[in-house]
């Protein structure tokens, strides 16, 4: 497959069931790293003027409202979320589906909690509809670190392209001397200075 680069006029952010209660449930990573890589995502998309689609599911249960600093960073996007029942993938939403297409871009960024369930389908099903898919798997996460696995191995296999943070944040800016680098490069510190911590 031929590389075809995501910049920030031709991709949106698409952040999938990143609530407080999600995050409880997931035990394949350390919760305070997929906080800091999705928050990272959604500064990065704030900074770059991309269209974001934030979803939730069920709310008023145990999955609980989404991440709070989601809706300091991107209020618009988080105002007009998608507010799911019980639907597994996004995508079988049309509100949701409509959202995706609303933003005129076939270029995906996509990152769920979780993996194996709230990531996989809807990446798999926007690939399917002609998409194309960047999965941030350290912005996502599952119950187990072999659930993740299983789930990135069957979105590879179906053409997904499973990416990190700081790999989707360096191939938006593409170049961190200019142009949108020097507005991205504080996300990229705030990064690395946590890892060093």
């Amino acid at each position: 497959m031929a590389y075809k680069r995501f910049n920030a006029d031709n991709a949106a952010m698409v952040l999938i069931d990143h609530q407080v209660g999600t995050i409880e449930w997931m035990h394949s990573a350390p919760k305070k790293d997929v906080i800091r890589n999705v928050l990272a995502l959604a500064k990065t998309a704030k900074e770059l003027g991309m269209p974001v689609v934030l979803t939730s599911s069920q709310e008023d249960q145990v999955q609980g409202p989404m991440l709070p600093e989601l809706k300091e960073i991107l209020p618009e996007a988080y105002e007009n979320r998608v507010k799911r029942g019980g639907i597994a993938d996004a995508f079988d939403d049309p509100n949701f589906a409509a959202a995706v297409e609303a933003t005129g871009r076939k270029k995906l960024i996509m990152a769920g909690l979780l993996t194996e369930v709230c990531l996989l389908y809807p990446a798999l099903n926007a690939q399917d509809e002609g998409y194309d898919v960047q999965a941030v798997a350290d912005a996502s996460g599952s119950g187990t670190k072999m659930a993740d696995e299983i789930a990135i191995a069957r979105m590879r296999h179906d053409g997904v392209v499973v990416t990190s943070t700081i790999q989707v944040m360096s191939e938006l800016v593409f170049n961190w001397a200019e142009g949108a680098g020097p507005k991205i490069l504080p996300v990229l510190q705030e990064i690395y200075a946590d890892l060093a911590a």
